[in-house]
Formats: C-alpha cells, structure tokens, sequence
C-alpha cells in the first residue's frame, strides 16, 4: 500500500494535477472531507508563502498563521499548529517551484471572497513581526495578482497596513 493511499490520498485523474505539497498538508487532515482538507492545504501553504518571503519565518509570524488556520478551519490548536508546521517546511523546502502551482489550486478551489479573505491573511501574517518588508510586500502583490485582483484591488487592503509598511516606518 502507498504512502499517499494508507493517508486517505489514493491518485485519481484530478490529484495527478495537484502537487505533493498539497497532498502532503492534505493527508495530516484525513479526517475532514478531501475537499475541504486540500482548501485549507492550499490556504495553508500560501499562508507559508508570505511568511518566507523574507527567507525568515518568525514566532510571531508562526503564531499568527496558527491563529488564523484555527479560526479559518476550526481545527484544534494542535492539529493547526501541525498543519502549519508542514506548510511552512514545505514553503522553505520547495517554495519557487510549488509557489505558483499551489496559489493556482487555491483559485481553482475558492470563492473570490474566499481568495479575498485569503488576502486579507496575508498582509496580518505579514505585520505579525510589526513590520511589513518589501520582499512581503511585493509577494502579496504578486499572489493577489495570481488570486486574479487587479494591482488596485490588492493595494486597497495594503492601506490598512499602512503603519506597518517597512518604507513608511523609516
């Protein structure tokens, strides 16, 4: 028996397309529905993304992706804290090579509010450390633009986080 099958992942048509990053994250949450567990996979793993966009992933930035699986998934702390855990092993293992493939499943899977509200998680996850980098703040933009929202739709919410943004703070 595979490992993927004994996980509750066995390979049809639609999981050749997705990326072991996702099938990996997924299998730590065999016991939601297979859709739901390869959303919050993805979301996860974007999550992830963000916080090693400055090659750095700190306590605050961990604690705040944790925060945010917990509420988003309901899942218990620890069951969060593992989820991002795998996500962010992943993100500094495998990050330019499965960046855009995951960010790409996560628009295919959601709503444009869901992808919206994943926006919004990435500038907090972002400022968790108090300052927003410009390595962070260029990846929101990059991912808002995979997410499909315009330059100006992702830049409406990076006013928010105006106090936060590394060139203002100077």
């Amino acid at each position: 028996m595979s490992l993927l099958r004994f996980l509750g992942l066995g390979r049809t048509r639609s999981d050749e397309r997705e990326s072991d990053t996702i099938r990996r994250i997924a299998g730590e949450l065999e016991h939601l529905p297979p859709d739901q567990a390869k959303f919050l996979a993805t979301f996860a793993y974007v999550l992830a993304r963000i916080a090693n966009a400055d090659l750095s992933i700190d306590a605050a930035e961990t604690a705040e992706m944790e925060r945010i699986v917990h509420e988003i998934a309901g899942l218990s702390s620890a069951e969060a804290a593992l989820v991002v855990q795998i996500a962010q092993s992943q993100a500094r293992n495998l990050g330019g090579t499965q960046d855009y493939l995951v960010t790409r499943q996560f628009r295919l899977l959601a709503s444009r509010e869901q992808r919206a509200d994943l926006l919004a998680c990435l500038y907090a996850v972002a400022a968790a450390d108090g300052t927003i980098r410009g390595e962070e703040s260029a990846e929101i933009a990059k991912i808002g633009e995979e997410l499909g929202f315009t330059r100006a739709e992702a830049n409406s919410l990076r006013t928010q986080y105006r106090d936060k943004l590394a060139e203002f703070q100077r």
